[in-house]
């Protein structure tokens, strides 16, 4: 099931996954290097039935970059802990007091239920060198095992405003299973700083967050059974894209002839051959060495709030006329107090002055003819002197128009 992701190993499952010693049987030239044959099918077409091999080499992609195994993932870890060590910047609310007793429990440190229920009351005990953090942290069964070290992330959980100097003390992480996986501790690592007098403060990024850089150790191994029952898997597209699992299928076929098909546009399924049946992994790598030549859907994405447009280099224009001129709308408010005559019966009233000024840029009409590239769209958006804020208008008119050729996706 894939509701919990964290499997513990047990040494039965250890013992059904072990693998027997490598066979012997010679193995046909195509199948000893992927890679070395992919090399030298440089120079063939990648269009259709073609095994996707591009003209150049350079502009080849693994199908590992492009994929990624179905059932393969990094699992979560996530615990509570408490950084101790801070100059001044920790935490003063109550849970902060608590989670230290309950810390102190654990070492065996105790009172008496009245001095506690004190301590509970009190709000002027000083806890601003603590503070109360949530710990995270990702495994990857293929990469981690029992011993490895990890990084952890660390965030504050109470009000304290800065983690620069603190410690963080040894805090279980727990999967999703409630098993304990990972046991971190150490210096906390901030990427920036919070100063402040009384009149003024000063930060840089977030100082209540930080990492520690290989401060968790992984302390139980997570089993990988992906492959422990079955003869194949299946490739996941980062993009699914029809073309570009198409060019892949006909890739893989071309070693391993009728050992790939294609389930849809995101799924590729690859059965194991019987040489490889006990070294599945070591398929799977050749495998993901091939390289093909993916495609791509013609896209714009605008981003207005930052104003970062990105265009694809599929992206294509039919022949447009193109014009853009700003409009400029200035208003300005110049209120004025009336005052009324001496000995009179008027009362001093604002009088609201409003001004408004209106300036329409003009610009020259530009044709761009087809066929348009992203460099001559580009140069002929440049010499228009458009800026990005204007290029999010001018691509929904050529979008409503029909000129423009693309997807065209905000954010």
């Amino acid at each position: 099931m894939s509701v919990l992701a964290v499997i513990a190993c047990s040494p039965g499952m250890i013992a059904a996954a072990a693998m027997p010693q490598a066979m012997a049987e010679t193995l046909p030239p195509p199948m000893q290097n992927p890679g070395a044959a992919a090399m030298a099918q440089v120079g063939r077409s990648n269009g259709p039935g073609q095994g996707g091999y591009g003209v150049n080499f350079q502009n080849s992609v693994r199908i590992k970059d492009l994929t990624r195994i179905q059932g393969r993932r990094t699992n979560k870890l996530t615990g509570m802990g408490l950084v101790s060590g801070l100059n001044g910047t920790g935490s003063k609310n109550p849970v902060t007091r608590e989670f230290a007793l309950n810390m102190l429990e654990r070492f065996d440190l105790r009172s008496d239920p009245l001095s506690r229920a004190e301590i509970r009351r009190r709000g002027l005990d000083k806890t601003d060198n603590l503070s109360v953090v949530t710990v995270t942290a990702e495994v990857d069964v293929t990469l981690h095992k029992q011993g490895n070290p990890i990084d952890v992330t660390i965030s504050t959980f109470d009000d304290a405003t800065s983690l620069q100097g603190g410690v963080l003390m040894l805090t279980p992480l727990f999967g999703v299973d409630g098993e304990v996986y990972a046991l971190a501790n150490g210096p906390v690592s901030v990427g920036g700083f919070s100063f402040s007098g009384e009149a003024a403060s000063v930060q840089q990024n977030h100082p209540t967050t930080g990492r520690i850089p290989n401060g968790g150790t992984i302390e139980k191994d997570i089993c990988d059974t992906l492959l422990t029952h079955t003869d194949r898997f299946r490739l996941n597209l980062t993009s699914p894209d029809l073309e570009t699992a198409s060019r892949m299928v006909n890739a893989i076929n071309g070693f391993w002839p009728n050992y790939a098909h294609m389930l849809d546009a995101g799924v590729i399924e690859v059965r194991v051959p019987e040489p490889y049946m006990q070294r599945q992994n070591q398929f799977m790598a050749l495998v993901q060495s091939i390289r093909v030549v993916p495609d791509s859907e013609a896209r714009v994405v605008i981003n207005e709030r930052t104003g970062t447009i990105v265009i694809g280099q599929n992206v294509r224009l039919s022949k447009v006329a193109i014009s853009h001129a700003n409009l400029s709308v200035v208003t300005s408010e110049s209120p004025m107090v009336s005052q009324p005559g001496p000995f009179s019966d008027g009362v001093t009233a604002i009088v609201p002055r409003t001004s408004i000024d209106v300036q329409e840029g003009s610009a020259p009409v530009r044709v761009i003819d087809p066929p348009v590239t992203v460099g001559d769209l580009a140069a002929a958006l440049n010499a228009m002197g458009v800026t990005p804020r204007d290029l999010s208008s001018i691509f929904q008119q050529l979008k409503v128009s029909g000129a423009l050729h693309a997807k065209l996706i905000f954010e």
